[in-house]
C-alpha cells in the first residue's frame, strides 16, 4: 500500500454541509474506503488547509479516483501528495537516472 496526504479546503458549501451535519466527515471517510482507500489519520488545520488526511491506497489510479470523487462534489478543493516514509529515502538516492 501506498502513502498518500490529502490537504483539504473547504468551499462556503462544505462549511455549511459540515456545520449543518458534522457526521459528514466521517461519512466522506467511509467513502474513502468504498474507493479503494483507508485514511490512517486525520486532522483539523489551521491556517490554509482544513484538513490533512493520511490515506492508504494500493496506488495513484485509486488515489486519483478518490481525489476526483471528492473534488467533483464541490465541498472542498485538494491537493494530492504522494509520501514516501523518510527510511526509504536512501532506496531511492542512490538510484542512477534512467
Amino acid at each position: 500500500m501506498r502513502t498518500f496526504i490529502l490537504l483539504s479546503t473547504l468551499t462556503p458549501q462544505g462549511v455549511q454541509t459540515l456545520r449543518a451535519t458534522p457526521e459528514r466527515l466521517l461519512e466522506v471517510n467511509r467513502e474513502i474506503e468504498a474507493l479503494g482507500g483507508r485514511v490512517m489519520r486525520q486532522w483539523a488545520l489551521l491556517g490554509d488547509y482544513d484538513f490533512l488526511t493520511v490515506i492508504e491506497a494500493p496506488d495513484e489510479r485509486v488515489m486519483a479516483r478518490i481525489s476526483a470523487e471528492l473534488s467533483a462534489r464541490g465541498s472542498a478543493h485538494f491537493e494530492t501528495l504522494a509520501a514516501i516514509p523518510a527510511a526509504e529515502l536512501g532506496d531511492f538516492l542512490g538510484d542512477d537516472p534512467v
